[in-house]
């Protein structure tokens, strides 16, 4: 495991090393080769690594939920899980508008000097009501089929219930989730022995793509969007694991360092899940139960990173217009930002889709986003890798304090014996 961690790290710096060098030196060798060597090799381990997503959430989250056993245990993770969430998702905006508004990296002339790369395109999003209402899948099966995480969430925490309330008239129902999950942990510890090579193509496509150009141009803007995610981090999840887990952030990023590996790499929580688990569970020695539960529920609705890269592009656009937000614009942001991030798919650059909706809020043109797409690939690696964090410590925190989770689950376990 430590073996591997090492291998991928390796991978990305070599990555970016190819890829920079290959933009610089051997611009016109780089579109063949990222074409045909690059993009379908990362295509490939992406693939691979998404194949499992749906599959691992179904299981571990009606193994997680049927192992709480007491329904009332069930509600108060439930209810501690989406708070923490929230709560960070909302500290996590204060800290990015705080350091924007603080170190001003937009200015009026900005737009004379850089090149709006694209018009982007708003995709409408859907209200509130209407994700709170599709939250229950008329067919599951689709749900499963179109990856409509929510919906499968709901769905296996159902079956989950279910099978707590049943007990022991399903144990066989039960076992066969537990035999589902080991081969499913299984396919994944295969898969992986792919990440270093997959890693290696994704950041040499995305550094090769960009180049410094982009980089340049957009430089005060990256650096406050990368210092938002490191104190954010630090800071706050630094804090949870500290002080509310107990436990030694040096030795939480030491044992989840792989799966931060993975996620900066892949850019996508959802892609990342399958890994996080097993190294949550493996290294850091949270319960199958709780990463079961916690996790594949922060894949879909933690957005910390995402929600950085709103707060900071927000005020970065707005000063680049010469437009002042007001604190009930500024409290607007941060509400709907917060709002959005429930039932926003896992997904590399879905971040700017609800970026659109946040400026479409407070009057900011939506095009100005086309600013920023030279950099968001390389920015959209960093908030994965601070989403999936938050969504590990999150379940550590859990972890550490409910102790008692599973002392009235008397249903025999396969792995018992292991």
């Amino acid at each position: 495991m430590q073996n591997l961690t090492k291998q991928i790290i390796i991978a990305l710096i070599l990555g970016i090393i190819v890829g920079l060098g290959m933009n610089l030196f051997l611009p016109d060798l780089f579109g063949p080769v990222d074409t045909y060597v690059f993009s379908p090799i990362g295509d490939i381990f992406l693939r691979l690594i998404q194949m499992m997503v749906v599959p691992i959430v179904f299981v571990s989250i009606v193994l997680g939920t049927a192992g709480l056993g007491d329904p009332k245990k069930l509600g108060r993770i439930g209810g501690k899980t989406i708070g923490f969430f929230l709560l960070s998702t909302t500290v996590a905006l204060t800290i990015a508008m705080s350091l924007a508004l603080l170190v001003k990296p937009g200015t009026p002339g900005l737009l004379d000097s850089v090149e709006i790369e694209e018009e982007y395109q708003a995709e409408e999003t859907p209200s509130v009501v209407e994700t709170l209402v599709n939250i229950v899948p008329t067919n599951p099966i689709d749900a499963m089929t179109n990856g409509e995480m929510l919906q499968i969430i709901f769905f296996s925490i159902f079956i989950g219930f279910a099978l707590a309330v049943l007990s022991k008239k399903t144990d066989k129902i039960y076992h066969l989730f537990e035999q589902a999950f080991d081969l499913v942990m299984y396919l994944i510890k295969i898969i992986m022995y792919m990440a270093p090579l997959g890693a290696f193509a994704l950041i040499a496509s995305a550094v090769g793509g960009v180049g410094l150009e982009a980089i340049q141009s957009m430089f005060a803007y990256f650096l406050v969007v990368l210092a938002a995610l490191l104190i954010h981090a630090v800071i706050t999840y630094g804090s949870v694991i500290k002080f509310l887990a107990k436990k030694s952030p040096i030795w939480f990023i030491k044992n989840f360092a792989q799966a931060i590996s993975v996620a900066f790499g892949t850019a996508s929580s959802s892609a990342t899940l399958p890994v996080s688990m097993t190294t949550a569970q493996k290294r850091l020695g949270v319960r199958e139960s709780v990463s079961g539960f916690v996790q594949p529920v922060g894949a879909t609705i933690n957005m910390d990173g995402t929600a950085i890269m709103q707060g900071v592009a927000t005020v970065f656009i707005a000063q680049v217009y010469a437009q002042s937000l007001s604190l009930t614009e500024m409290l607007t942001v941060v509400l709907i930002a917060v709002l959005a991030s429930i039932g926003t798919a896992g997904v590399p650059g879905v971040g700017l889709i609800m970026l659109a909706m946040v400026l479409e809020q407070v009057g900011l043109p939506v095009e100005a986003i086309g600013l920023i797409l030279g950099v968001d690939r390389l920015l959209d690696m960093a908030r994965t890798a601070v989403n999936i964090t938050g969504d590990a410590a999150c379940a550590l925190y859990i972890n550490e304090t409910e102790p008692d989770l599973d002392e009235e689950d008397d249903r025999p376990s396969l792995n018992s014996n292991a």
